[in-house]
């Protein structure tokens, strides 16, 4: 009986070598072939060949880089900008600065009364409060195309791997799926600022710089400098996102100047809180049919650029939603809001301390292979839910 057992053992231990010696030489066969190919062919032939193996690994080198490191990436970078310090709600008149103050003081009081020459009357430059809310649109925009690549319209992610697309790979798409995330949330605050936060309904047009910046950053995300649809050359996708923040810092220096409007009335916080809602409530149905329908643990090839998706979306949120805070202080205080929302934000920073090596798509009570998506799943209708108690506070 044990010699049979041991027969079978190694009669099924040689099947298994010869499969593997099969399966590395029909690997390592076209390599030969080509080599032997290769070896045969003239300099004039071997020389573009080289070139080319040469240019090729370097792309791949740079693109397995620019996918790895995260330039800039820290959930809590907004703790950097102080808002929580701002008492002027946007576009509303700072008070005059110390240093004319001072010198429209002395002037009233007559000391400079011994110069020959009358002293000119001190004026005060009106200035205004910029948008923070501006403000972090146009950073979020510069760290995915400035202080990164913009992975989405790279040649390399566009051919895919092995003409598979890399988002139905468990390989180098975090990244990309994360940019798309943060542009999804500046995206919509765009379309808000120009619709609602940058004019006074009914009684101003709308702000060209914002208008501007919103159809930059509607464009493609895929673009590259060529394509096939339609065929011909093409401004990539990082180009117009560049002018994008150009025309958000254009618009923030008019409001500084008061040449420019930014309403902040509670009305238009309540339909920016709300918008912001729905985006997110799509969000969590699509991790949550993910999560339902797609279980398979840390073989689902979706799952991770559905987790990092979700993540960018609420990393833009959390840093538009913290600049809200100070562009609506006025209402917020009014309102009674600041401990609810407060929160809201605390919520967002939960949300963001989930940074797994590996996103598991397994089952809600899973023990190897836990469940990321039904987790962050569960943190965005957190947070949603947070916003629609702010809504309903804003709304009575």
């Amino acid at each position: 009986m044990l010699d049979r057992l041991k027969a079978s053992l190694q009669t099924l231990g040689k099947a298994i070598a010869r499969g593997i010696g099969l399966l590395v030489a029909g690997i390592v066969w076209p390599f030969r072939a080509a080599h032997g190919w290769y070896g045969e062919r003239h300099l004039m032939v071997k020389a573009p060949i080289v070139a080319f193996l040469v240019i090729l690994f370097g792309l791949y080198g740079y693109f397995f880089v620019q996918t790895q490191i995260w330039t800039g990436f820290n959930p809590s970078f907004v703790d950097a900008y102080r808002w929580n310090e701002r008492t002027v709600p946007a576009g509303q008149d700072l008070p005059a600065t110390a240093p004319v103050a001072a010198a429209a003081a002395e002037t009233s009081n007559g000391t400079a009364a011994s110069s020959p020459v009358p002293a000119a009357p001190v004026v005060a430059a009106r200035q205004c409060q910029s948008s923070a809310i501006v403000d972090a649109a146009a950073d979020l925009t510069d760290a995915n195309v400035n202080q990164n690549a913009w992975i989405s319209s790279m040649l390399l992610y566009r051919l895919g791997f092995f003409g598979i697309s890399w988002d139905n790979t468990p390989f180098l798409d975090n990244k990309a799926s994360f940019q798309r995330g943060v542009n999804q949330a500046v995206r919509r605050t765009s379309s808000e600022l120009v619709d609602t936060l940058g004019r006074v309904r009914g009684t101003s047009g709308v702000n060209t710089n914002l208008q501007d910046a919103r159809g930059n950053l509607q464009f493609d995300e895929y673009s590259w400098y060529f394509g096939v649809d339609p065929f011909g050359f093409k401004t990539p996708t990082p180009s117009y996102y560049r002018t994008a923040i150009e025309k958000l810092r254009a618009f923030n220096a008019d409001l500084t100047a008061c040449n420019a409007t930014f309403d902040s009335r509670s009305d238009n916080l309540v339909q920016f809180v709300d918008r912001i809602a729905n985006d997110l409530g799509a969000t969590a149905a699509i991790l949550r049919d993910r999560s339902e329908n797609h279980a398979a643990g840390w073989f689902d090839t979706r799952a991770d650029d559905r987790f990092w998706f979700a993540y960018g979306q609420l990393y833009g949120y959390y840093a538009v939603l913290s600049a809200a805070g100070a562009d609506f202080s006025q209402v917020i205080r009014e309102r009674n809001l600041t401990q609810l929302w407060n929160e809201t934000l605390s919520r967002f920073r939960a949300a963001l301390r989930i940074q797994p090596s590996i996103v598991s798509n397994g089952a809600e009570d899973g023990m190897i292979m836990p469940s990321h998506l039904s987790v962050m799943g569960f943190h965005t209708l957190m947070v949603r839910s947070n916003l629609v108690e702010v809504r309903g506070v804003l709304d009575r």
